[in-house]
């Protein structure tokens, strides 16, 4: 649903803000935390997204699968056998 909300621009210190009515917060689901995105003359307020959500699933998955194994082995280097201590 595309609505328009006219509000004015309020100082916040050395900086501007807006208000947003709980309505909207509600209605798109705007969490503590946003992502502000600018777009060509266009600002766009989000909930920040988990971008690990879900990778705990796929991880289980892939173990079940055995597909959580390296790609490629081990290999050392000449400054891991010289100069590496532990």
């Amino acid at each position: 649903m595309n609505s328009s909300i006219h509000s004015k621009m309020i100082n916040i210190g050395n900086s501007r803000g807006i208000r947003i009515p709980r309505t909207i917060i509600e209605q798109i689901g705007l969490t503590e935390n946003v992502e502000l995105v600018v777009e060509g003359n266009k600002l766009i307020v989000q909930s920040v997204s988990n971008t690990r959500t879900g990778w705990q699933e796929q991880f289980a998955k892939m173990a079940k699968k055995h597909d959580d194994s390296l790609l490629d082995g081990m290999t050392s280097t000449q400054w891991d056998e010289e100069e590496w201590t532990w």
